[in-house]
């Protein structure tokens, strides 16, 4: 149960007077990402002001400056509306006792701004000033205000990040309601830190954030900021140092196999290990082996190996008489992985089985029956796995594949298929820099696979306009004379399949006039067995061109393919542009990127696009990608199910993350059920930042 003294907050927003079920909607499109519940006052508090308008300069028409916001008493003179038809702006003379100057409107209703305008009359106005020529000029000033009114101008305006149909003058006047229900909190941190840090307590920090005195009050390392942060981290950082305790006590128990699968299935493999596989391998074992439950995250660069150290892993918890399961994103990586992974099983014994949405009928009862009975060792499946019905006879060992894709959630269903406390793989090729890791993944233990297998090439990164459009049609030509395969992914339109989908239809008709009955094409909006057809023709070289949009991603391994061309590339993120290069570079022919852009380029795509020139570590992309983009948008939190920060900056507070770590399992050591007034405090955080998911671990011991 939430602590009453937190019922306040949690109100609807709709609480507040002068808030009905319109804004009530627009707030919750804004704070809680189009939800249909209504937002919360907590909510308004913890959307916090980026920056301020200083309404304190008052002045005369002759002191005006060459820019900035300033307040002038003016007498109103003569309104001078557009001519018809034309685009000029509606006009109104203004003057005091140092000179003239002219208000203007772009969009106007004449009758309204005739009311707020009285020729004669004396008026407030404040806004932004601007020159056309020698004279001075206010467009759309944002207080008209006359003398009896001018009081309840504010002269220290917060200015928020705001969504369509709501105004930062809404925002402001809603957070000033929402903090007059804020009660008196106990504190959750440790005093002296707090003094170290020259910190104030958590109500002041966000009464400053929403009523800030000056530019400095809102900076993101600032005192106020910093503050809120550090609790939100900590709140985080408790919640997933309880869930691995919690997941740690479960006791685990002891997978070790005689190696014997292990060596049949590596004397398969058509290279050797490198030394980072070796490394994982041995650590996975040997959290398998021991009597703790595994919860381990297995990070490796795109093309890295890690599908094997898998394998080899779920070879293991099979030889110690469980099965294991594999689960990924798309039901494409489900098929290649089942036909790769058969090839390298042959010869070892272990019966292998594949289950997604496609498969119905006789052969999903005859896969669950093979499942429940045992005599399926190990099962390859999308998110199918976790649904009711799949019942496992034992399931040892659950590894997940490109885990950012599927919520935390999902992980938690797949391992509670087994009443054996089944041991955790989470892969991600996709990597990440040390900061989001401890926020998103704090609950594991890490395994890093660094290195390439032997024998694979650089690739070979260039940037092209897009005017440039016919010599790449010609470059490609020349390739694929010489036996080559190319990907071709088209733009990202927006985030919608079916306009992403027309897009790429329309780049396949082009090209495939160009290269006639050479080109298949790939979306998110065909049918498993279509793209399963057109995935195999272009495996085999019956096509040589693959249109397609971003649904060959994650994991799409066809080693002859050498040529990636990326078409508006600026549209894409790092993490991104870097997963789709790295579906070539994995045969023995050289390989190229052509990442082709649309002119003019933003300062941010200028940035991603150097960085994939200069590198090809994933690593170093990673961060690089953190600063450019934040965390949220980085992990695509919206669809992960992974911890969204609201106060946080991981650019700016990484560094109090490490401290925030350190703090909750200082806590959780001396008081493990926050018991203690301080403990106490502290489960008033988890529900304030709702982590109170966590509270639930407390109680079940």
């Amino acid at each position: 149960m939430r602590p009453t003294i937190l019922t306040p907050l949690f109100a609807d927003v709709t609480a507040i007077k002068g808030i009905g079920d319109k804004i009530a909607k627009l707030l919750a499109k804004l704070l809680r990402h189009g939800e249909s519940d209504h937002a919360r006052l907590v909510d308004v508090l913890f959307h916090l002001p980026h920056t301020m308008v200083d309404r304190r300069y008052r002045c005369t028409i002759a002191q005006l400056p060459l820019q900035g916001v300033v307040t002038l008493e003016v007498t109103i003179g003569k309104h001078k509306p557009p001519p018809r038809g034309t685009r000029l702006p509606y006009r109104i003379e203004a003057h005091d006792d140092t000179g003239n100057m002219t208000i203007s409107f772009f969009s106007s209703y004449v009758d309204q701004l005739k009311r707020q305008f009285p020729e004669g009359e004396k008026r407030f106005i404040s806004g932004e000033i601007s020159w056309f020529g020698a004279e001075a000029q206010m467009n759309h000033p944002d207080y008209v205000l006359n003398a009896d009114e001018l009081s309840k101008m504010p002269v220290l305006e917060p200015i928020y990040p705001l969504t369509a149909g709501l105004s930062s003058k809404l925002l402001g006047k809603t957070a000033k309601a929402a903090l007059e229900k804020l009660p008196p909190l106990p504190e959750w941190q440790d005093v002296a830190w707090l003094q170290k840090r020259g910190w104030p307590d958590f109500g002041t920090a966000l009464r400053n954030m929403h009523t800030p005195e000056d530019l400095t009050v809102l900076a993101p390392d600032g005192a106020n900021r910093s503050r809120l942060a550090y609790d939100e981290l900590l709140a985080n950082q408790l919640a997933l140092t309880l869930v691995r305790a919690q997941m740690k006590r479960a006791s685990g128990r002891k997978l070790v196999g005689s190696g014997d699968l292990r060596k049949l299935i590596i004397n398969n493999l058509p290279y050797s290990l490198t030394n980072a596989q070796q490394s994982a391998t041995a650590e996975i074992l040997a959290d398998m082996a021991s009597q703790n439950r595994m919860i381990r995250l297995l990070q490796g660069d795109v093309g890295a190996g890690k599908t094997v150290v898998a394998l080899l892993a779920l070879a293991e918890a099979v030889e110690s008489g469980t099965q294991g399961a594999l689960m990924v994103p798309t039901e494409i990586l489900a098929r290649q992985h089942f036909v790769g992974l058969s090839k390298l099983l042959e010869g070892t014994g272990i019966k292998l089985a594949i289950l997604t949405g496609r498969e119905k009928g006789k052969l999903r009862e005859e896969t669950l029956a093979g499942l429940a009975s045992g005599e399926i060792n190990i099962l390859i499946g999308t998110h199918a796995l976790f649904q009711d019905g799949v019942e496992f006879h034992d399931l040892g060992l659950a590894v997940v594949d490109e885990q950012h894709r599927f919520g935390v959630h999902q992980r938690l269903a797949l391992q509670g298929k087994s009443e054996g406390n089944t041991d955790l793989l989470v892969m991600t090729a996709t990597p990440i820099p040390r900061t989001l890791a401890l926020t998103a993944y704090g609950d594991m233990d890490v395994s890093k696979i660094t290195e390439k297998p032997a024998g694979r090439l650089p690739i070979d990164t260039r940037v092209l306009s897009t005017g440039r459009y016919d010599e790449v049609i010609s470059g490609l030509h020349r390739s694929l004379a010489t036996g080559a395969r190319a990907y071709w992914v088209c733009p990202l339109v927006e985030e919608s399949e079916f306009v992403d989908s027309a897009a790429a239809e329309k780049r396949f008709e082009a090209l495939a006039e160009e290269f006639p009955n050479q080109v298949g094409l790939i979306h998110g909006r065909m049918k498993g067995v279509e793209k399963d057809e057109v995935m195999m023709r272009f495996k085999t070289g019956a096509l040589v061109i693959l249109a397609s949009t971003t649904v060959i991603e994650v994991g799409v391994d066809v080693p002859e393919a050498s040529i990636m061309i990326i078409e508006n590339a600026e549209r894409f993120g790092l993490a991104q542009l870097h997963q789709l290069r790295g579906r070539v570079g994995r045969g023995r022919a050289k390989s190229s990127c052509l990442l082709l852009y649309q002119e003019p380029l933003g300062e941010t795509a200028k940035a991603r696009l150097k960085i994939m020139r200069e590198t090809e570590d994933g690593f170093r992309i990673a961060e690089e990608d953190l600063k450019l983009r934040g965390a949220g948008e980085m992990l695509g939190t919206q669809q992960s199910g992974l911890a969204e920060f609201r106060v946080v900056d991981l650019s700016v507070h990484g560094e109090l993350l490490v401290a925030a770590r350190d703090d909750a399992q200082l806590i959780l050591n001396k008081d493990p059920k926050l018991e203690t007034p301080r403990g106490e405090a502290l489960r008033n955080l988890l529900y304030l930042f709702e982590r109170d998911a966590a509270i639930k671990l407390l109680s079940s011991g």
